[in-house]
């Protein structure tokens, strides 16, 4: 586990829940699940039954006697919980957490996830073997998330984190960008139709009004299409006006 923090699901008491959270971590890329006393067992039918293709991190999952020893190899463990507790630890949200994992697992520390059980969540005993308590910042009239969901969450966090995972980009859908020549066509064809209909008025504010127009047309990501579609509308627009360009 020193690549990605262990999620450690303490006494889980139904097996749907177990391979909803399976598959929760699965979906962002972890699969160092840690379990103590699940309720109903193990191996579970149901848990199975609701990983789908996350399976594999079921058969690999450590179980536990206790919480103590499901987290004894870690340097740094987090418990996920919404109650105040009365325990003085310092409460991150799950994005906070995952930033301060990444940073330590990055140093070759070990990092541990609690997650308590459906029925009332982790218990004070659990929470004192934790350094830190993470808290989804939730409706506080309806604070109970879902084992999974707050698996889910957390999963989501790491992921998020990590450089590369989730670039800003555009599906092109197959289309070929517009060249800097074709938008500078583009520009220019818009230009002159608004200047013939009197939009840059009044003068002074013309050559202003012009460079707000140019930038936006070159901070949008046109494809060849948009181009050839943006210069058929203006035509159309101004048919019967001028020569029609």
């Amino acid at each position: 586990m020193t690549d990605q923090p262990a999620f450690v699901l303490v006494r889980p008491q139904m097996g749907e829940n177990i391979g909803a959270a399976a598959r929760a971590m699965w979906n962002f890329g972890l699969d160092r699940m840690r379990m103590v006393e699940p309720r109903d067992g193990w191996p579970n039918p149901r848990a199975v039954a609701l990983a789908s293709g996350a399976g594999r991190l079921l058969d690999q999952a450590g179980i536990f006697a206790d919480t103590a020893a499901a987290v004894a190899d870690c340097d740094y463990v987090y418990a996920t919980t919404a109650r105040t507790r009365g325990l003085t630890k310092p409460v991150v949200t799950p994005e906070q957490a995952m930033q301060e994992a990444r940073g330590m697992i990055a140093q070759g520390r070990r990092v541990a996830v609690l997650f308590g059980p459906e029925r009332a969540g982790l218990e004070n005993e659990d929470i004192v073997r934790a350094n830190a308590i993470i808290t989804v910042p939730v409706n506080p009239e309806f604070f109970s998330l879902n084992l999974a969901q707050c698996v889910l969450l957390t999963a989501y966090e790491w992921r998020r984190g990590t450089p590369g995972i989730i670039p800003e980009r555009i599906e092109m859908a197959g289309a070929e960008p517009a060249s800097a020549l074709e938008v500078e066509k583009l520009a220019e064809h818009y230009e002159t139709r608004l200047d013939e209909a009197g939009f840059f008025f009044p003068e002074t504010k013309a050559p202003g009004m012009k460079r707000t127009l140019r930038n936006l047309w070159s901070r949008m990501p046109l494809t060849r299409a948009d181009v050839q579609v943006f210069h058929g509308l203006l035509r159309q627009l101004t048919r019967g006006r001028g020569d029609g360009r």
